[in-house]
């Protein structure tokens, strides 16, 4: 489980919020708008979720830009959320039986660990390799949980949970609990593939499953001021692009180049780079295939350690980025990408302006 990632929020009258959510019956809605009640939002505020896969958070985010820039609201509370505990991503619900006459249909229906042992095959990318990413997942989340960087950027939640004889009892989760230390790659050379039985992607290189939320509220700068809110990033551009579903973790490789063309920036301009690692297979092919050097990407851990609730991962990622930024007390450039089930890749750019 996560401990809930949070910048800050305020209600106003030109408001709306937006909540990144995949797997949750009724797509979410229910819960996104129960959650609004329950943080003492007015009922005059409206909600609404979005899917796209494990870009559902940070799309909630570009709707929330969106929003603002046609000036249709002046803030907006961009949400990601997911119980992955509770859902299962079994069942693709009724489909068209036409599309066993599309290779590329077809092709949505398969498992995304799948995806992963195609990329890994296609683009040669080792088990070693895949192992040393999460490895190095697992140190750097430590670290950086160890030594206080996720302080400020969580806030505990409490629950109930069962224990072993199934008693009820209330537990405060104040950190992510995925995190694991003491992981060494002779542990993960030992676990067998999860997919297939020649494979590579194993539950040690894979992202974990995980309940988690995130929350950004953005604004425009007139509004943002009036209100004295500190302003931690600003948005400079973004793209979401589409690739074969079959090895849809290349989506970040695709899309990033595409964002940072929009931007009017390069490779070289950017100081951190949050890539989900949904699988390391195609974290590592992303990354050497855009030649990005290792040190400037997922500095505090990726979802290999910290876990990776679809609709929530985007704005996690975010969150993350730019209190990372902050610490560096330098105006910088961030970004935030990740591939997206069915074959998609999404990427946004982040300028943190300094102290």
């Amino acid at each position: 489980m996560w401990a809930c990632r949070l910048i800050s929020w305020v209600t106003c009258a030109s408001s709306i919020a937006s909540t990144g959510n995949v797997l949750q019956p009724g797509a979410g809605a229910v819960m996104a708008r129960v959650a609004q009640f329950l943080s003492g939002f007015p009922e005059s505020v409206p909600v609404y979720t979005v899917n796209r896969q494990c870009s559902s958070g940070l799309q909630a985010i570009l709707n929330i830009a969106g929003a603002i820039r046609s000036g249709a609201i002046d803030l907006g509370l961009a949400c990601g959320v997911e119980s992955m505990s509770l859902q299962s991503m079994g069942n693709p619900g009724d489909l068209s039986s036409r599309l066993v006459d599309n290779d590329k249909a077809r092709d949505c229906l398969i498992p995304m660990g799948m995806t992963s042992e195609n990329v890994a095959e296609r683009f040669g990318i080792s088990r070693e390799k895949q192992d040393a990413l999460a490895l190095s997942s697992h140190q750097k989340a430590s670290q950086a949980q160890s030594s206080g960087a996720f302080d400020d950027e969580t806030v505990a939640v409490v629950t109930k949970v069962l224990d072993e004889d199934g008693r009820e009892r209330q537990v405060t989760v104040a950190k992510d609990d995925g995190i694991r230390p003491g992981t060494t790659m002779d542990v993960l050379a030992k676990l067998r593939p999860a997919f297939k039985p020649d494979g590579t992607t194993t539950a040690g290189n894979s992202s974990q499953v995980s309940d988690g939320a995130a929350a950004v509220l953005l604004g425009r700068r007139s509004a943002v001021e009036a209100l004295s809110l500190p302003i931690l990033g600003v948005l400079r551009a973004s793209a979401v692009v589409g690739v074969p579903p079959d090895v849809m973790g290349i989506g970040p490789a695709v899309a990033i180049p595409e964002a940072l063309r929009k931007a009017g920036l390069s490779m070289d301009d950017i100081a951190v780079f949050e890539i989900n690692e949904a699988f390391a297979s195609q974290a590592v092919y992303c990354v050497e295939k855009l030649g990005i050097p290792w040190e400037k990407v997922n500095p505090n851990g990726g979802a290999i350690a910290l876990g990776h609730p679809l609709g929530c991962t985007g704005a996690r990622q975010l969150v993350t980025l730019l209190h990372h930024l902050k610490r560096q007390r330098r105006r910088a450039y961030g970004v935030v990408s990740m591939c997206v089930g069915t074959g998609m890749g999404a990427a946004a750019v982040f300028e943190y302006p300094g102290p």
